[in-house]
């Protein structure tokens, strides 16, 4: 192999660690110390060190554990440094700490990293740090989005949400924050943040395309953390509903789009390209959350995928159904996104114009550039005939639209307009 595509190779692969192991590497790192910004800088060098050494060395056996190892010794490094410099050999209960945490070797080829991201998940979630950062925290830091993605997510500028990381991880370190699971008690108010961020990895690594391997890591990293804190917390009807919500959505990804990249509405995909172990896993789930007795925000948003997902048995969607259960969604958790879905519903139920009326009184304010919107208004203006409006909306959809497969969905929906 030659040395372009060894370091090709090389970069492929800490690339793909990079995103896969991002946050147990960081909850190892960070564990002791509380120090999430150390971790984070001393996993940045590792990644440095193996841009540089791999293309020579070749990839170890066991890349995360050598990224481990690097950023262990750059942590004793920067800790015996900082004891250096410090007068009449005093230090302060953090240097001592971590002067004391010795390098742990591990073996490429046998090293078990734990993995304690529930644990780094529910330090960011801690009461001490502002409620409004927990989920964006999360996403960061446990699962490795960049802040300028989350932040547009959030629909807020990136160096606002940068600056309040900042400040979160600082408070986590000052605070001796444990990375700990909470006792029964004091995890309530942590958990709906937890959820948020698990569903947030999976909507995130969604927008992507799905032939992603990176980002179809992710969609499975969101699905075991689901599941995991599923287990973890068996009686709690929530995480259920979020473990539900995301085996309906991943049984649907490879329908996602067809040949030519291109999306394909939830309505309209080929069932048999639907994964009928993950729609029954959902429904069992599902149904197990209901018997609780306790409904929220992601069984009622499971509710809405399962009736989708009985398409593949019946041939139809109940559309009256998904209608009726997006106003009981927007009762609980009223969102731009779940007052759009609603009005997309009632037209597909009740005619455009119906749906129109729906769509109608949401504020104008909040609706400027939020894509479904006009993507909604644009599919309904074309159910009633009205060619120029919906035009106008197409456009509007077109231009904010960021992910590729709904662009050319879009563009394609507007082509088939009658001409006047």
């Amino acid at each position: 192999m030659n040395e372009a595509a060894q370091t090709s190779d090389a970069r492929a692969k800490a690339e793909h660690v990079a995103r896969v192991s991002y946050g147990r590497l960081i909850a190892v790192l960070a564990k002791q110390s509380s120090d999430i910004a150390s971790a984070e800088d001393a996993l940045a060098d590792a990644f440095t060190k193996a841009l540089e050494t791999w293309p020579v060395n070749g990839i170890p056996n066991s890349p995360e554990a050598w990224l481990l190892t690097a950023a262990k010794n750059r942590q004793r490094d920067h800790a015996k440094s900082a004891a250096s410099r410090t007068a009449a050999g005093s230090l302060d209960d953090e240097d001592f700490q971590m002067s004391q945490m010795p390098a742990t070797v591990l073996k490429d080829d046998s090293a078990e990293i734990p993995d304690d991201r529930l644990k780094l998940m529910f330090a960011c979630a801690h009461p001490a740090i502002d409620e409004s950062v927990h989920t964006p925290l999360i996403l960061q830091t446990v699962l490795g989005f960049e802040a300028k993605d989350i932040a547009s997510a959030y629909l807020m500028p990136g160096a606002t949400l940068a600056q309040r990381l900042v400040r979160a991880k600082r408070k986590i370190k000052d605070a001796r924050i444990p990375f700990s699971v909470p006792d029964a008690h004091d995890i309530a108010p942590r958990l709906a943040s937890v959820l948020e961020a698990i569903y947030g990895a999976y909507a995130l690594s969604w927008r992507d395309t799905p032939d992603d391997d990176a980002t179809t890591d992710l969609s499975h990293e969101a699905l075991y953390l689901a599941t995991t804190v599923a287990d973890l917390l068996p009686d709690e009807p929530e995480i259920l509903g979020l473990a539900a919500l995301l085996a309906f959505s991943f049984a649907r990804r490879d329908a996602r789009t067809d040949d030519s990249g291109t999306l394909v509405p939830i309505d309209e995909q080929d069932t048999a390209r639907w994964n009928p172990l993950l729609i029954r896993r959902g429904i069992t789930i599902l149904k197990r959350a209901a018997t609780m007795g306790r409904p929220g925000r992601f069984q009622i948003e499971a509710a809405i995928q399962s009736v989708h997902a009985d398409r593949a048995e019946t041939g139809t969607v109940d559309w009256r159904s998904i209608a009726s259960l997006y106003s009981g969604l927007i009762n609980i958790a009223p969102t731009l996104g779940a007052a759009v879905a609603r009005a997309s519903a009632v037209g597909h139920a009740f005619g455009g114009t119906a749906g129109l009326n729906a769509l109608n009184v949401i504020n104008e304010d909040d609706i400027a550039t939020f894509q479904p919107y006009w993507a909604t208004a644009a599919y309904l203006y074309a159910e009633i005939g009205d060619s120029k409006n919906a035009e106008h909306a197409y456009e509007k959809a077109i231009g904010l639209s960021t992910d590729l497969p709904t662009r050319k969905w879009l563009e394609r929906s507007r082509a088939s307009l009658p001409t006047s």
